[in-house]
């Protein structure tokens, strides 16, 4: 039997990210929707949740891929997108996934990859609600996207 893990990510608009992680190997699926942080009241932030088996994909390679595909130097804004639901997050899970968060977000700020600082959010995943099954794998569905990864 195949270990699974989850990772949570908020990217900025869904669908562009949810076809990203869905293309690397050891990702077993994905879901579009959205997220709260544990034992928190407010915002419920666009996310993609990526089923992925460890001895494949280590949740240290998601979060590479996180940062490809968007601005996390940016604050509620992606793109053409704006507001505290398009936040750049890491929904985390366990002490483990806490670790490799912040350790990603203090080597990224070392290195001076980007110009500015990370403004991504570490946050205990608490409410998840499934987006609509429109939302689910669009661009399989559709061909295209309104919305834009990067910056």
């Amino acid at each position: 039997m195949i270990e699974i893990e989850q990772a949570t990510f908020g990217a900025g608009c869904f669908w562009g990210a949810e076809a990203a992680f869905r293309a690397l190997p050891g990702v077993v699926d994905t879901r579009v929707g959205f997220a709260a942080q544990a034992g928190g009241e407010g915002v419920q932030i666009e996310v993609v949740q990526v089923d992925f088996s460890p001895s494949q994909l280590s949740f240290s390679a998601l979060i590479e891929r996180f940062w490809e595909l968007h601005d996390p130097t940016s604050v509620d804004r992606q793109g053409q997108y704006s507001g505290a639901k398009y936040r750049s997050a890491i929904f985390i899970t366990s002490d483990q996934q806490e670790g490799a968060a912040r350790a990603a977000i203090s080597q990224a700020d070392a290195s001076h990859r980007f110009t500015r600082p990370i403004a991504t959010v570490v946050l205990p995943l608490g409410q998840f609600e499934l987006a609509s099954e429109d939302d689910q794998r669009y661009l399989e569905k559709h061909g295209s996207s309104a919305c834009s990864l990067g910056a």
